[in-house]
């Protein structure tokens, strides 16, 4: 993980998700009830209001979380990536899901039955320990999410959000410079603005050198410059 997100409080990304943080053993137990299924960018993993069946992981790709707003407005929730749990919140709870899973990147995503996950979740209280800890994380932030877009204004949002994405899309094990790659649409609706107020800062942080952008691919150029902006409005 970039060294620069360790002072943000990361709204836009849940990186206790990642499966690095959980428990090896019980890891190595659930991949023998993946079921591997190569989804395409466009289709849905889940839909808002169907019943859970299993448990998502995602060994590649990118999948964003979403749900509608009372005036059809989409409101991203977050951008899951590799090593990612998805789906766990309406599993646990057994409730219908309160969000759609879209693939934004071509991702390979194992299914885990719900009775084989609940099976060895009974077996092994390292799997509950950690799903409660996900569940928390989860909540906490929620509430720094809701703050910051009450009083934070979209310009400090929106360094923050990119300096997230960076370390999501930064390649594992790689010295490699990373390439966000999402639609001005996408990222409009995970701050909860207007996208026209998107190309605008973006197109000021490029001008301040902040970053780089081609198409829709944005490179972080100077992250300390992002987390500064991120701070200004503390």
């Amino acid at each position: 993980m970039n060294p620069i997100l360790s002072t943000l409080p990361l709204m836009y990304e849940t990186t206790f998700t990642k499966s690095e943080n959980f428990p090896s053993i019980a890891l190595s137990k659930l991949k023998n009830h993946y079921e591997l299924t190569v989804y395409s960018k466009g289709q849905k993993i889940f839909h808002e209001g169907h019943t859970p069946l299993g448990l998502y992981y995602i060994q590649e790709g990118k999948v964003k979380l979403y749900k509608y707003g009372s005036d059809g407005k989409v409101q991203i929730i977050r951008i899951a990536g590799q090593n990612e749990f998805i789906g766990y919140t309406a599993l646990l709870n057994q409730m219908k899901y309160h969000i759609t899973a879209s693939v934004i990147e071509e991702a390979t995503i194992a299914f885990i039955p719900s009775k084989d996950f609940f099976d060895i979740m009974g077996t092994d209280t390292s799997i509950v320990g950690y799903f409660t800890q996900l569940l928390c994380n989860d909540l906490v932030n929620v509430e720094k999410r809701l703050v910051a877009q009450a009083y934070q204004p979209v310009r400090g949002r929106l360094a923050e959000a990119l300096l997230s994405l960076d370390n999501l899309y930064e390649k594992e094990d790689s010295d490699e410079e990373s390439f966000i790659k999402i639609s001005r649409s996408d990222l409009a609706s995970l701050l909860g603005t207007a996208k026209e107020t998107v190309i605008r800062l973006l197109s000021e942080f490029k001008s301040d050198q902040l970053i780089t952008t081609n198409g829709r691919i944005i490179s972080v150029l100077n992250p300390k410059g992002l987390l500064r902006i991120s701070h200004m409005y503390d």
